[in-house]
């Protein structure tokens, strides 16, 4: 993977609407953008709309939370995308998830007797979703039968839009 970025970052004192900035520094952790914080913000409207999109994924979402980590791990794997494993590895393991689990996730088959039947069906979401774009329908059955039709919604959007954050990161070099 490429180890530097390919744009020039946004920098404190540049040009961006004041409430963007503010509402993309609510999203981090003491406030602080990180790297693609500040790529994003080469382009107001691509940063408004995703700031708002993935702080929706991230906090809004009744997909349990570990759930939707376990996907934003996975899709980071699969696509190579170093810095967002970096950014939500600690966010699994608050979220409840194990380092036993994150470490299972780097191979292609996992370790089924580490998962539950929940989190397996939605390893093989990320999976098929992420490496062929098409889903098997009996996937999308067992993820309505677990969660209910909402949560299987909201597992796909997760998977999408950690899909499109890694190809962003990689692409860039960030």
């Amino acid at each position: 993977m490429n180890s530097k970025v390919s744009v020039v970052p946004w920098q404190d004192g540049d040009s961006a609407p004041d409430e963007l900035v503010a509402a993309m520094r609510a999203r981090r952790p003491n406030r602080e953008l990180i790297g693609i914080d500040r790529v994003l913000l080469k382009s107001a409207p691509l940063a408004t709309g995703w700031n708002e999109l993935l702080r929706r994924v991230r906090a809004e979402f009744a997909l349990e939370l570990e759930y939707r980590e376990l996907i934003m791990l996975r899709v980071a794997v699969l696509n190579g995308a170093e810095f967002e494993w970096g950014v939500h590895y600690p966010a699994y393991l608050e979220a409840g998830g194990t380092h036993e689990k994150s470490e299972a996730i780097k191979v292609r088959g996992v370790d089924r007797t580490l998962f539950s039947e929940t989190e397996l069906v939605l390893i093989k979401l990320t999976d098929q979703s992420t490496r062929d774009v098409t889903v098997d329908a009996d996937i999308i059955e067992d993820l309505k039968a677990r969660l209910g039709e909402s949560k299987t919604v909201e597992a796909v959007a997760t998977v999408a839009a950690y899909n499109m954050v890694s190809r962003f990161l990689v692409a860039l070099g960030i």
